[in-house]
């Protein structure tokens, strides 16, 4: 009976610990970007940025089919995306990103493709390993970030 009493004030201690570990991790804010700003809108940028490399302009119809969203949904998610001046938005034409939409695109890029990279390094199918990384890519701290890309570099160079 002592035993078991020991055993269950140890799992309390524990939970209590894993709460507290929960409700810090969602009291801290994140540094990346100052702007208020969220996981959608970091799609819409990532998107913008992608279709830009490969064709050279972003239509609405093309984040529409890319993100799976309704014209009207896009519309609306570019002038929020203008009026935080992460992009030119100007109706019936193309869309540009402004140098502030650039750095974050370019930023979520890169914790895309780290993620990835390192889930297919230890094994994971690539289809899974994309479907992870955009799921994580909003939540990575910039410490993290680092860290994950001198892992990755070192593991390149086989250190």
């Amino acid at each position: 009976m002592r035993k078991l009493k020991v055993r269950l004030n140890k799992n309390n201690e524990d939970n209590h610990k894993h709460l507290k570990l929960i409700r810090d991790a969602h009291s801290i804010k994140p540094n990346v970007i100052a702007e208020p700003q969220t996981h959608r809108m970091e799609d819409y940028l990532e998107v913008i940025y992608e279709l830009t490399r490969k064709k050279g302009y972003a239509t609405q119809t093309d984040l529409s089919e890319s993100l799976n969203v309704s014209l009207p949904g896009v519309t609306k998610m570019l002038q929020r995306l203008d009026e935080n001046k992460f992009l030119k938005y100007e109706k019936y034409r193309g869309v540009n990103l402004t140098e502030k939409g650039i750095e974050v695109a370019k930023s979520i890029h890169e914790k895309h493709s780290l993620l990835s990279e390192f889930f297919k390094m230890i094994g994971v199918h690539d289809d899974v390993a994309n479907i992870d990384a955009e799921g994580i890519e909003h939540h990575l701290h910039s410490q993290t970030l680092k860290k994950l890309r001198e892992f990755i570099e070192n593991q390149k160079k086989g250190i």
